[in-house]
């Protein structure tokens, strides 16, 4: 990551980008082991691998808000080393049980659902430390190098995951999670974390009100609802592609299973290089231009996606993954960026966590997309697709987002 080299980052910004590489590289090593160890040692059906699969995501739902509330009022750097100390410890009695033959389908879908409420807390929390760390004028490149970190651990995680998981055992998966996890919680521990403004608490405290006050505060803000809203749709449309891509490549194009495997691979391999190239981005074009790039590059990727119905080729398919990994990458950033600025301190948390809920739609397309291509095929499902991308596309170059010149000052 070079952030060594980087004179604007100090000590402490060094320390949660280390903590956040491990903690997200412990994550997809985990989620890749996850239905292999389901599949390949306890036999589970299709049906028992979607369930799995599906409330793995319902923190994300369900946690987000209570874990924003929780962000606003405590020590964020202890709360963050609390989750991932909760992901260890799940780890950890997954390895156990696996490398003593005691592991069950139910088990294993109560460890990782323990463990991914550690990720939500984490995630809300990290961008709500980083505007403490850093100052204003490197809050890009601050986040430009936790997302260049995330994008290594999506990139690397799964084959690494995978690897374990066939080459030495499901165990060693799971227990090379584990010390990734609790190499994060020592870059945690270590972290000095500026004091913050004592909340002036309401007597009797009331949760719900301020849970409102987030929502309120993005639903009516110019700039943060489109963006919510923007990025719902996008989340819908992406995992209707995914829901429906495979049978498609499989059947329509005659690709091998290692043929699309390099195809969807080109997502992540985008991400990772859009988040290289973001610094370099985000110093030459407008701000709000940098957050178009997102949305428009996700239109572009649909549009070659969905054009081998016509064209029997994978190229377009791999190009179409690798635009909608590299833009977005830069709207993740920029926009993580615009709320930092934009947001008042003491409702950080609840603003990231609000962001969050946003992946509440990726169920939401994976069944659309499950139920129109059931009914009318993969192809009809991938043009389906194209108008969710132009829709949120749509959504974006009608806000005041994009004719931002630069990045808001608070």
């Amino acid at each position: 990551m070079n952030l060594k080299q980087r004179p604007e980052f100090n000590q402490n910004f060094l320390r949660l980008a280390w903590a956040n590489l491990f903690a997200q590289s412990a994550e997809q090593i985990a989620l890749a082991a996850a239905p292999m160890v389901a599949v390949l040692a306890l036999g589970a059906n299709v049906a028992q691998t979607g369930i799995l699969q599906t409330i793995l995501t319902l923190p994300f739902v369900f946690f987000a808000i209570p874990a924003g509330l929780m962000v606003d009022r405590w020590s964020r750097k202890n709360l963050m080393a609390w989750a991932e100390g909760l992901r260890a410890v799940s780890l950890l009695v997954l390895f156990a049980l696996i490398v003593t033959d005691q592991i069950t389908w139910t088990l294993l879908t109560i460890l990782g659902f323990i463990g991914v409420c550690g990720t939500v807390i984490f995630s809300i929390a990290a961008p709500a430390l980083v505007p403490s760390l850093v100052d204003r004028e490197t809050l890009s490149k601050a986040n430009a190098r936790i997302e260049l970190a995330r994008t290594t651990a999506f990139t690397g995680g799964p084959a690494l995951g995978g690897l374990l998981v066939g080459g030495i055992g499901a165990g060693a998966a799971f227990g090379c999670a584990a010390l990734l996890s609790i190499l994060a919680v020592r870059f945690l521990h270590r972290i000095k974390e500026p004091a913050r403004k004592p909340i002036q608490r309401r007597q009797p405290r009331r949760p719900l009100r301020d849970i409102g006050d987030g929502v309120r505060f993005v639903a009516t803000h110019p700039l943060l609802a489109p963006v919510f809203l923007t990025q719902f749709i996008f989340s819908a449309g992406l995992f209707m592609i995914l829901a429906v891509f495979v049978p498609h490549a499989v059947h329509g194009l005659g690709l091998e299973a290692s043929e699309v495997g390099l195809t969807l691979a080109m997502l992540g391999f985008g991400m990772l290089m859009g988040a290289l190239c973001a610094g370099q981005v985000l110093g030459r074009l407008g701000f709000g231009i940098v957050i178009g790039i997102g949305p428009f590059a996700g239109l572009l990727g649909a549009l070659l996606i969905a054009s081998t119905a016509w064209v029997s080729s994978a190229l377009p398919a791999a190009l179409g993954f690798f635009l909608l990994g590299a833009g977005p990458i830069l709207w993740v950033i920029s926009t993580t960026t615009l709320r930092q600025t934009v947001t008042p301190p003491d409702l950080l948390g609840r603003v990231s966590a609000i962001n969050v809920l946003a992946y509440g739609a990726r169920p939401l397309g994976a069944g659309l997309g499950a139920l129109i291509g059931s009914q009318a095929g993969a192809e009809f499902a991938l043009l389906a697709a194209v108008f969710i991308f132009a829709m949120q596309a749509i959504v974006i170059s009608l806000s005041p987002v994009v004719h931002l010149q630069e990045q808001p000052t608070g």
